[in-house]
């Protein structure tokens, strides 16, 4: 039997070999999903734009995102992670960059339309990747680690943006904005190539593993896995007559929608309390997301130790909504501006590790493919029709007062309705002894020498 410190070694092993490059991949979707908020601040002016525009095509991503999304993480399972990430981050990739050369609001529609449809698949197909490698006991430190990487798109993305806006405005006879997309939007594609080389599929593929180190991770996982889902949903089809489904989509909803409104319109909020300068903006904008960074690792944390995850998704959620409701009197206020902004980053980073580690604890194998999909696909809905709203809102009222009431409404309905309609999972026994012995048998008797 394995102890203790040889599977700590070995799950450690699988995060500085997975993590990193899931991180970077992550960090590439929220850079070119999101800098369109800064570019707003040069093409809506040259371009000619409306904010009813910018907020329709700000939705239009994740509307193509949710058409998308089941079918590709279904695909998925059948396929593997490498081929499915390469063709999503290429295909992403010359999306961002092709914004560049939109010049009327048909082309910033279709674009942003594919866009999502190409990355579609990336965060549900991640989620269930990692269920195939780590245990229940260790996922939501996992997941958080990789959804830090929200975080740090925010952090680098904020300067890097700001920069490239001042700095190559003119260059080449291209304006500011189309640099900012080409410079951040290639990138992705390449990476995407990497990644195709540098994953294993699973662990049983996985050349860098040893075939004790496989045994391990086959006989947590065996050892974790949680009695209710032997007894429920093993396919698709079964999972939707599960109505945890719809509650945890409901809280998507809220999470989803409220979460992307921060980076789609942080620089305009920021700009409205006086700051002006790119540059400065980016750096201002980078303040929210360091705090959050560390918030949201400590959540996760918590959430493992304590094997309770309602409660570390809800809060956070409603400290958001809060901060959502609260942002209109801070208008004017720039250094209220940017507390208020990073309370709400941090409670919606905050909230994201506990919350996605939810569905794999009802539903396995396709089912958790599908399920987790359809869950995001919902809050992706939920993202296309808030910043539509907004948009529309802001152009009607010349105010962003109302949309930014709206975001914080949706956050907290959607916390509510997970919590009122979910009851707290019990966490799973650790394993005894024999337990693991008979799961590394199990291990030997599927293959792998022990």
């Amino acid at each position: 039997m394995p102890g203790r410190h040889e599977v700590d070694a070995t799950f450690r092993k699988v995060a500085w070999r997975l993590v990193p490059i899931l991180m970077l991949a992550y960090v590439l979707a929220f850079i070119d999903r999101g800098n369109v908020g800064f570019a707003k601040l040069q093409f809506m002016g040259d371009l000619h734009f409306s904010e009813a525009t910018f907020g329709l095509g700000g939705g239009l991503f994740y509307l193509g995102y949710s058409v998308f999304e089941i079918p590709s993480n279904l695909w998925l399972a059948r396929i593997g992670a490498r081929t499915t990430l390469l063709r999503i981050m290429v295909c992403w990739g010359l999306c961002s960059a092709a914004l560049a050369f939109m010049t009327a609001p048909s082309h910033y529609y279709i674009l942003r339309f594919l866009l999502g449809a190409a990355e579609a698949g990336l965060f549900p197909g991640v989620l269930f990747y990692l269920t195939t490698w780590i245990p229940p006991s260790r996922r939501s430190q996992f997941t958080a680690l990789f959804m830090s990487a929200i975080a740090i798109s925010g952090i680098v993305s904020g300067p890097l943006s700001g920069g490239i806006l001042g700095a190559t405005d003119g260059l080449l006879g291209l304006k500011g904005w189309q640099w900012l997309f080409l410079i951040e939007g290639l990138p992705s594609a390449l990476t995407g190539l990497v990644i195709y080389f540098v994953l294993a599929d699973s662990p049983q593929t996985a050349k860098w593993l040893s075939a004790r180190e496989v045994a391990i991770i086959t006989a947590e996982l065996q050892s974790e896995a949680n009695p209710g889902q032997q007894q429920h949903q093993h396919n698709f089809a079964a999972a939707l007559c599960d109505k945890r489904l719809y509650l945890l989509s409901g809280m998507s909803v809220g999470l989803i929608a409220g979460g992307a409104g921060i980076p789609l319109w942080l620089p305009t909020i920021l700009r409205g309390t006086g700051i002006h300068d790119p540059l400065a903006l980016g750096l201002f904008s980078a303040i929210p997301y360091i705090v959050a960074v560390v918030v949201q690792q400590l959540i996760a944390r918590s959430s493992d130790r304590l094997r309770e995850r309602r409660w570390h998704a809800a809060a956070p959620t409603l400290l958001c909504a809060i901060g959502w409701l609260l942002l209109p009197q801070a208008m004017g206020h720039p250094w209220m501006a940017i507390g208020l902004l990073t309370v709400m980053t941090a409670g919606y980073l905050g909230a994201t590790g506990p919350f996605w580690t939810m569905p794999s604890l009802y539903l396995s194998g396709p089912a958790a493919a599908g399920g987790i999909a359809m869950i995001t696909t919902c809050g992706g809905i939920g993202a296309f029709f808030a910043p539509t709203l907004v948009g529309w809102m802001t152009t009607a009222t010349g105010s962003l007062t109302y949309g930014l009431y709206s975001y914080g409404t949706i956050m907290a309905l959607g916390a509510m309705i997970m919590l009122l309609g979910t009851s707290p999972i019990a966490p799973a026994t650790a394993a005894t002894t024999q337990g693991h012995e008979g799961d590394l048998r199990l291990a030997a008797k599927h293959g792998v020498d022990v």
